[in-house]
């Protein structure tokens, strides 16, 4: 399994109660792909969303985005976790 941060860019602003249903659908989802969805952070008024998750792959991570809720990621990096 790799770490990727997704990032998400959202025109106008998005609402934290939102991603939250949307991170909802991840997690009721992810398991069929074998994908963990960890954390996500969210600018509101950015309309900025990173999401923290183990996969496969990047493209396994963005399936389960596709499918849980259509908003796929606009940019996927593979990250390694220091601290």
């Amino acid at each position: 399994m790799s770490l990727f941060m997704d990032v998400h860019n959202l025109e106008g602003g998005v609402s934290a109660a939102d991603v939250a249903e949307a991170h909802k659908a991840d997690l009721a989802t992810q398991s069929k792909y074998g994908v963990s969805y960890l954390r996500y952070w969210v600018d509101e008024s950015a309309g900025k969303i990173f999401c923290l998750v183990e996969a496969d792959s990047a493209e396994d991570a963005n399936t389960v985005h596709r499918e849980a809720h259509g908003l796929v990621a606009d940019d996927i990096y593979a990250v390694s976790e220091y601290s």
